[in-house]
């Protein structure tokens, strides 16, 4: 009789590491589903309190970087619970893993300088997923930002992968406002007061322009003449822009100058070569 309940038993705890098991698994799927599907919709609720594009902005890199972060923990717990069903101690692989990340972190030190800046670009909110941004030497819109690396593509679609530990400055375009500059040049005999009346012009014609309206929040500001070139003078001026619209707002502005200019007869600089025969320099 005790033969048979020690059988039992046996039997009992065979089945019963392989359920324990499973139901780790399930669970950590089923709190892995749940993440996805719950973490969207705080998303929703949280940026519809917004009123800034900035702020919602921020909250969709946050809710990017908490999926992967939750997603790891979540696996790191499963593995762990899994390997103690199997009998398999964990506080020495925990001792080991902690004498091991010490030997690691001395040979991957910049795997921890990528996790330590990403970190704190999100903590002080230097990038958002949309923004346009230089770093790294790479200009582009931020398309993904981890704690590990910086994903970004270029006006040709190009992909660039920045590792955080390489960003020591970040040059962000679309915060708050942006400047759109323009450099005309005129040739050295033209009217300057005359072309900047026409600058003026354009810049009020633009300004009116409905498809144009939203996006320049300022009117035309005319620096002045900034340079003496070779065969022009060069006078700048400048719009104050809504967030990544400066390109799009040069541009229109520079079609319609050239347009003003050639109405009114201001000519462009053509670079001009001045040839001197020798023999007329011997019989000077």
């Amino acid at each position: 009789m005790e033969n048979n309940y020690q059988s039992l038993q046996i039997l009992i705890n065979s089945f019963a590491t392989p359920f324990r098991i499973g139901v780790i698994v399930l669970l950590a799927v089923a709190t892995h589903a749940a993440i996805r599907r719950l973490l969207p919709r705080l998303r929703e609720t949280v940026v519809s309190r917004q009123e800034s594009p900035d702020a919602v902005q921020r909250v969709h890199t946050l809710t990017r970087v908490l999926r992967y972060t939750l997603t790891v923990a979540i696996g790191v717990i499963a593995v762990l619970s899994i390997l103690s069903e199997l009998g398999i101690s964990v506080a020495p692989l925990l001792g080991a893993a902690g004498v091991a990340g010490i030997a690691i972190g001395f040979g991957a030190q910049s795997l921890v300088k990528d996790y330590f800046s990403g970190f704190f670009l999100l903590l002080e909110n230097q990038i958002r997923i949309g923004d346009i941004i230089e770093a790294g030497g790479k200009m582009g819109t931020v398309e993904e930002l981890t704690l590990r690396y910086l994903r970004l593509r270029d006006y040709s679609g190009n992909v660039h992968y920045v590792p955080n530990g390489q960003i020591t400055v970040v040059t962000n375009m679309s915060r708050g406002f942006a400047y759109a500059v323009i450099d005309l040049g005129i040739k050295h005999d033209e009217d300057v007061d005359r072309v900047i009346g026409a600058m003026r012009e354009v810049g009020a014609e633009l300004r009116q322009d409905p498809a144009f309206a939203p996006k320049i929040l300022a009117d035309l500001e005319i620096a002045g003449v900034n340079q003496w070139a070779d065969s022009a003078v060069v006078i700048r001026c400048r719009f104050q822009v809504a967030p990544r619209e400066q390109w799009s707002v040069r541009r229109e502005y520079l079609r319609r100058a050239k347009a003003a200019f050639d109405r009114q007869g201001i000519e462009m600089p053509l670079p001009r070569l001045k040839l001197v025969r020798p023999e007329i320099l011997a019989g000077a």
